[in-house]
């Protein structure tokens, strides 16, 4: 649990790195629609973002002149995911009740858990 102190203060120089910049909702790649989950690849100092509703998980780097996102996943109604120390990205999809595992840098993936349709089952 996360332990804030009673007299901490929040600064209020923050810098927005995907999404709204006054255009509103939408699909181009620096917009976001409904993300779900966010990440830090320490190695590429950027972010790794589900934008769920777009269907696809974006890399925005934290220090670009641009906010234009990398598409590194498509087609994919991404939910969470989670960056492992072999730099597998493992993604979970809520439309296919599924979860993969992606070497980043590569399009191949993995059926890691799920495919079975929705349940309390184990597979």
């Amino acid at each position: 649990i996360l332990n804030i102190p009673a007299k901490a203060k929040w600064a209020q120089n923050g810098v927005t790195i995907a999404g709204d910049l006054g255009d509103g909702v939408g699909n181009r790649l620096d917009q976001v629609r409904s993300p779900s989950d966010v990440l830090t690849d320490k190695e590429t100092d950027s972010l790794i973002i589900c934008n769920r509703d777009n269907r696809r998980v974006v890399r925005c780097s934290r220090h670009s002149d641009t906010i234009q996102g990398e598409i590194l996943i498509n087609n994919i109604v991404c939910w969470g995911l989670t960056l492992d120390d072999h730099r597998s990205l493992y993604v979970s999809n809520d439309e296919k009740d599924e979860v993969k595992r992606y070497q980043l840098g590569d399009k191949i993936d993995t059926l890691v858990a799920g495919a079975n349709g929705t349940g309390s089952r184990l597979n």
